[in-house]
């Protein structure tokens, strides 16, 4: 049977979000500082990475499973949608507060061009929008 190619895309939006992530996560993690010399958000007394890490490692799990048809599609997709619609709220508000350093000192203030949570908040929306076309076609 011939792989959807929105979800062979699925997996690899949450392989990259996970490698990202973990990137993040390990800098953080093994040197204390943050990545890329960007302002380290906290939740819950932790950096925002660490959740986003395991966030990413539950988006990977999801779409693994529905790349190797271990799950149903209808099932594996609505997991999909809720993690990835939870990682859009929690990157999404993280990003509203880098927004007054990209309007002061413009793109040239981050290393990536955009605040880090900004680019895992474009991957959760890529995930999120994916994951609801895979839901409605039902592959």
């Amino acid at each position: 049977m011939k792989k959807d190619i929105k979800v062979v895309w699925l997996f690899m939006l949450s392989i990259a979000g996970l490698l990202f992530a973990g990137y993040l996560s390990g800098v953080k993690f093994f040197t204390e500082t943050c990545a890329f010399n960007e302002s380290c958000p906290i939740f819950l007394g932790y950096p925002a990475c660490y959740f986003g890490f395991v966030m990413y490692l539950v988006l990977t799990i999801f779409s693994f499973l529905l790349f190797t048809n271990r799950i149903e599609i209808k099932k594996g997709t609505r997991w999909t949608m809720i993690v990835s619609f939870l990682g859009i709220l929690f990157a999404g508000y993280f990003t509203l507060g880098e927004l007054p350093v990209l309007f002061r000192d413009g793109f040239s203030a981050y290393a990536l061009v955009l605040p880090t949570c900004a680019l895992g908040l474009i991957f959760y929306i890529a995930i999120f929008v994916l994951a609801l076309k895979v839901s409605r076609k039902g592959v």
